[in-house]
């Protein structure tokens, strides 16, 4: 895991929200060569992270193993993650941190119980081959577990299209976040995105579309309705600084 460190941080304004934001896929060994993981290209995340920069917010990307352009701004605090081991251990240093954190990772949903790490496994002709999985931690109810009052926390829910909706406000009630974004599969590797924003009781449960936007579209939308959301969390919550 390696970390790029912005040359100049941004000085904490009243107005101004720490952003964590998770990106692209998992990688879970299988042995030294072999992995299990998935299509998510990150894009959405380094859109996010580089709009930020244009607001003025600081942000911390945690970014699985993708072969895109990295964000296109010298603002952004990078670090890098292979399998959701590797992600679990930067959340929990770096959630502290941060205002609002926007979980777009891909992050598995098991992991080979036994990889051989040292090794590549040898193929037969005649045995088939059986990988036995576990299940991975929750990384996002683990977060939402964790997190101070102040903390905005926003999910993602990637789901077949009929019944996204329905799929999408479970999650946010099974993880205790704040809000969910919730769109279709189709969305995994495509340039667009179409996604609704779904938010808990706590801030008065609204549903918002987004409309179809290229993902750099989607960040500029998304962001102001989270800084608004967060403002109105911070507000709610006893004895909250947000210009700590």
């Amino acid at each position: 895991m390696t970390t790029k460190k912005p040359p100049h941080p941004f000085p904490r304004g009243t107005e101004t929200p720490r952003l964590l934001i998770t990106a692209g896929p998992t990688h879970e060994p299988i042995d030294a060569v072999r992995y299990l993981g998935n299509r998510s290209s990150g894009r959405l995340g380094i859109e996010l992270a580089d709009h930020a920069a244009k607001l003025g917010w600081p942000a911390h990307l945690l970014l699985g193993p993708t072969y895109l352009l990295l964000p296109q701004n010298d603002q952004t605090q990078l670090t890098r993650f292979g399998s959701t081991a590797n992600l679990a251990s930067a959340l929990n240093s770096t959630l502290p941190e941060c205002d609002i954190l926007i979980m777009a990772a891909a992050v598995a949903d098991y992991t080979p119980a036994h990889p051989e790490l040292e090794t590549k496994i040898r193929r037969s002709e005649n045995t088939p081959l059986t990988i036995e999985l576990t299940p991975t931690p929750d990384l996002l109810a683990a977060c939402s577990k964790a997190a101070r009052p102040d903390q905005l926390l926003v999910g993602f829910a990637l789901e077949p299209a009929e019944g996204l909706r329905e799929a999408a406000a479970s999650k946010l009630r099974r993880k205790g976040v704040d809000l969910i974004v919730a769109n279709p599969l189709e969305t995994m590797e495509a340039s667009e995105i179409e996604a609704s924003l779904i938010a808990s009781e706590p801030l008065h449960q609204f549903e918002q579309q987004s409309g179809r936007l290229s993902k750099a579209e989607f960040a500029a939308w998304l962001l102001p309705i989270l800084h608004d959301a967060w403002r109105a969390k911070c507000a709610r919550t006893p004895s909250t600084s947000t210009d700590a």
